[in-house]
């Protein structure tokens, strides 16, 4: 396959650019030396560009020819994960890791950018490459959009590679692939005391207890067992001493969730327990809540577009059939705006110890896995530009 060779022609390329991402890792919406070592890499390659969305970047090849545009987009941002790995690639910088993989999309868009530029003699229409910022913070694909990033735009396509999924192979499917990733903080007011003495207080530690198991009945009680959501309280802050009661206690968690009409009935109801409950115990509750993603969704035209070009890089018995994840991504932001795509790229090898999962101190990917993976990017950008109809 013409693209295949292509990216093959460019493996060394993108495993360069990769391990220089892997080594200088920088947090969400800090990008600032990444984005502009992707700035002097378009400059060389000869393609045009504009900052978006503070540290993003987007590139732009118009074909030949009159047509439709899609966008490609690949995230940049690092993680505050202290990485464990002896690799002479490894993160310098404290703190830092890229424990996702995205350093490996940065590098593999770069690539498809070569690719691509080589060949638009051949495009029908326009190619936008979106080097996204803050996608582990929900803030980078906003910021782009805000910024004009998806005007025009006909499609979006993304990729993210996965320790979970054998090198070689790759998933993309119609429907909800990833859910929501909603965040809510509950202050509990109550009134502090003497341990010896809880007649004479009203105890947040108690309230806050009570609240953790009440909210887990909106799941069991509220909502439907056959649509998936998931209410995760993982922080409680309270107290400062073995005999003092505490007037305070703040919860924090997650909401996971695929139908997005879900969000002001998981909304309403976390709040009406939180004043409920606290009320029963004469303290009072607020909620702050807050949408970070959307639910992924993916479009059934541009998913089926995706699997035959999938099929033509690594052959149809490599396309995997998976299970929706209650991981989020910020990539709805995209396909909310225009029909899109997220699909996932195997780069699990046990040999080479790429199979720790992602946010890991010890992850790593499989690089063999780059040449499809860009080789992926080609595809589906000539296959929507040559195909797609709403």
């Amino acid at each position: 396959m013409k693209t295949l060779e292509l990216a093959k022609k460019y493996q060394e390329y993108v495993v360069k650019m990769r391990r220089e991402f892997h080594m200088n890792p920088e947090a969400s919406m800090k990008e600032f030396n990444t984005s502009k070592r992707i700035k002097e890499e378009l400059e060389k390659i000869g393609v045009e560009y504009v900052s978006c969305g503070g540290t993003g970047v987007v590139a732009t090849i118009k074909g030949s020819k009159p047509g439709k545009t899609v966008a490609l987009r690949g995230d940049i941002d690092a993680l505050a994960v202290i990485e464990e790995n002896d690799k002479e690639y490894a993160s310098k910088v404290d703190g830092l890791m890229h424990a996702c993989g995205h350093d490996a999309h940065g590098a593999m868009l770069l690539g498809a950018v070569k690719v691509l530029n080589e060949i638009k003699d051949e495009i029908n229409g326009t190619v936008k490459f979106f080097f996204q910022p803050g996608e582990e913070v929900g803030k980078g694909a906003a910021a782009m959009i805000a910024d004009g990033a998806m005007n025009g735009v006909d499609g979006v396509f993304g990729i993210h590679v996965s320790s979970d999924m054998p090198t070689g192979t790759i998933n993309a499917e119609p429907g909800a692939r990833l859910a929501s990733g909603d965040m809510f903080k509950i202050v509990i007011t109550g009134k502090g005391g003497h341990g010896a003495h809880p007649e004479n207080t009203v105890d947040a530690v108690v309230v806050g207890a009570a609240l953790v198991m009440n909210i887990q009945t909106i799941v069991s009680r509220e909502f439907s067992p056959l649509e998936p959501l998931v209410i995760t309280v993982g922080s409680i802050k309270s107290g400062t001493r073995f005999n003092v009661i505490a007037p305070n206690a703040v919860l924090e968690g997650t909401v996971r969730y695929f139908d997005p009409t879900y969000t002001e009935k998981v909304k309403s109801a976390i709040e009406r327990i939180a004043k409920l409950t606290a009320e029963t115990y004469r303290a009072s509750a607020e909620l702050e809540y807050t949408v970070v993603v959307k639910p992924t969704i993916n479009d059934e035209t541009c998913a089926k577009i995706a699997a035959e070009a999938a099929a033509k890089i690594v052959g149809k018995d490599n396309l995997l059939k998976l299970e929706p994840s209650t991981g989020g991504e910020d990539f709805s932001e995209f396909s909310s705006v225009a029909p899109g795509v997220m699909t996932r790229l195997g780069t699990r090898n046990k040999e080479k110890k790429t199979d720790y999962p992602h946010h890991h101190n010890k992850f790593d990917v499989d690089e063999d896995g780059f040449v499809y993976g860009v080789a992926y990017y080609v595809q589906f950008a000539i296959d929507f530009l040559n195909n797609y109809k709403k």
